[in-house]
């Protein structure tokens, strides 16, 4: 299969704060090393891009050797949290930004939408920006023309054609932006997290118009977004990237199982070491608390929850509970419940294990937090610790679930409905 984009060793530097170097003699020492053909003397120095972490460096790498190949016809999603060089990555792909080192070989014209109102001239009307990206791109007028009603009629703002683009609203904008990339007839698409500010039917829609693109015109995509199902469903290969590097590369759903058991967003604890040294105190030690899918291999609103709990317990002869409690991020309780592990003053010491299951289609999709509360006689706390396990619960992969709802439950009602002619 020919290869559509190949990476080579891509590196970017910034210098936090500043534009350029910020003195005369650092640009005077850049120059001097450049006219002799040397490198550049400041790629030495720099931080790594570690948002979490203070900086030791007035340079910052946020990408560094990046390699990998996208061969024509696939399309890749690229995964990784806020700061780890997504979009830093499609900006030098589309000749935003240039790498400090490093060199892009793409075979074919790029489209790109990379953020509201990418490419768009807010005096001009949506009609005259079509026309003014399909010149970018090296279209002729008649090629545009003919791809016109195609893409006015895709981004469904056919009243608004022309009217300038100052007066659209930021869905417009995407709706129009997207709908000019796709139809363009680009070899390249290019798509960050930008979608996500369209509406749930647009979502869909251009999803579709991407699998389109490259299944049956044999176009390569590259997409950037957090919302996994999307990349689940769309994508046939994934990269996850973590400060500025490639982590992993494989199938989209290999990348999805690495980055979610690799960055927080499914965790599990299972402890090694000493019993005096697991997390507790003199009355409860943890050793092991897990919450994974209870069918399939990643967690959504249908796959439901299995999470098991290993404790060991100091405390003889007293009543002996577990509580799960339960929240989302913004702290808010979804249940508060737990077994009474011993009711007539019979508890043991040792290790207990505890299962709970959560059915499928009861939690909405989205991340959630478990805090664990040991007490004796169900009211003397022995040990609590918070926010222990995180998780996230995805939107499933295909038809309009894609759409993330509001609420804390999402429940498959088995609706009956009857029609009456008579009143």
């Amino acid at each position: 299969m020919t290869t559509a984009i190949k990476f080579e060793n891509i590196s970017k530097q910034y210098r936090l704060g500043i534009i350029g170097t910020g003195t005369i003699s650092h640009d005077l020492n850049r120059w001097w090393h450049k006219i002799r053909g040397k490198e550049d003397p400041y790629l030495q120095v720099g931080s790594e891009n570690d948002r979490s972490v203070k900086a030791d460096s007035d340079y910052v790498w946020a990408l560094r050797d990046i390699t990998f190949d996208v061969k024509q016809g696939d399309i890749v999603g690229i995964i990784g949290k806020n700061g780890a060089g997504k979009s830093t990555l499609l900006k030098i792909l589309s000749r935003i930004t240039r790498p400090t080192t490093g060199d892009i070989k793409a075979h074919g014209r790029i489209a790109s939408l990379l953020e509201v109102g990418t490419g768009f001239h807010t005096e001009m009307t949506g009609r005259e920006n079509i026309y003014l990206n399909g010149a970018i791109m090296g279209m002729t007028k008649a090629e545009v023309t003919r791809k016109l009603d195609e893409i006015v009629n895709f981004a469904g703002i056919e009243k608004y054609i022309d009217t300038p683009a100052k007066r659209y609203s930021s869905g417009m904008i995407v709706r129009l932006g997207f709908a000019i990339a796709a139809h363009l007839e680009p070899e390249i698409l290019v798509v960050d997290e930008v979608l996500a500010v369209g509406d749930a039917e647009f979502q869909k829609k251009a999803i579709g118009k991407m699998q389109d693109v490259s299944k049956g015109e044999g176009r390569t995509v590259l997409f950037v977004s957090h919302n996994m199902a999307s990349i689940r469903q769309l994508c046939t290969k994934g990269i996850v990237l973590k400060n500025g590097k490639v982590e992993f590369q494989g199938t989209q759903l290999e990348a999805i199982n690495h980055y979610q058991t690799s960055h927080n967003t499914i965790e599990s604890f299972e402890y090694q070491g000493r019993m005096e040294d697991a997390p507790g105190n003199q009355n409860i030690r943890i050793l092991k608390f897990t919450a994974m899918p209870l069918n399939g291999d990643i967690m959504t609103i249908s796959s439901g929850i299995k999470f098991e709990l290993k404790f060991y317990n100091h405390k003889e002869n007293i009543n002996l509970d577990a509580t799960y409690e339960l929240r989302t991020l913004d702290d808010q309780v979804i249940f508060h419940n737990g077994p009474l592990i011993s009711s007539s003053k019979d508890s043991k010491r040792g290790i207990y294990t505890v299962t709970g299951i959560l059915d499928p289609y009861l939690l909405n999709a989205g991340t959630y937090k478990f805090t664990l509360i040991f007490g004796e006689d169900q009211r003397h706390v022995l040990f609590m610790i918070d926010e222990f396990i995180q998780f996230e619960i995805l939107n499933e992969a295909s038809g309009v679930n894609t759409h993330t709802y509001p609420g804390f439950l999402r429940l498959n009602i088995p609706f009956e409905i009857s029609l009456s002619e008579t009143y």
